[in-house]
């Protein structure tokens, strides 16, 4: 499973990615997990608002921070 997590690094970027690596972790996810900074690449996804989650290349989140037990109830579908 490839994760990424598309924003500019600000603090809500920062919180989706934590909170990306607790889902992952409590599931036991092995998952890649990796920022998009560039905005030419989060513009072809698009997002309308950041940060925004991308799951083996689609778009499940975007414009908010999602808690730890939304992700994860995300990944386990």
């Amino acid at each position: 499973m490839e994760i990424k997590i598309l924003g500019s690094g600000c603090s809500r970027c920062k919180a989706l990615e934590i909170n990306v690596k607790k889902a992952c972790e409590e599931l036991n996810l092995d998952a890649g997990i990796t920022e998009e900074r560039d905005m030419a690449e989060i513009i072809s996804y698009n997002v309308m608002g950041l940060p925004a989650l991308v799951v083996d290349e689609k778009v499940i989140s975007a414009g908010k921070v999602l808690s730890v037990a939304e992700i994860r109830d995300l990944l386990s579908k």
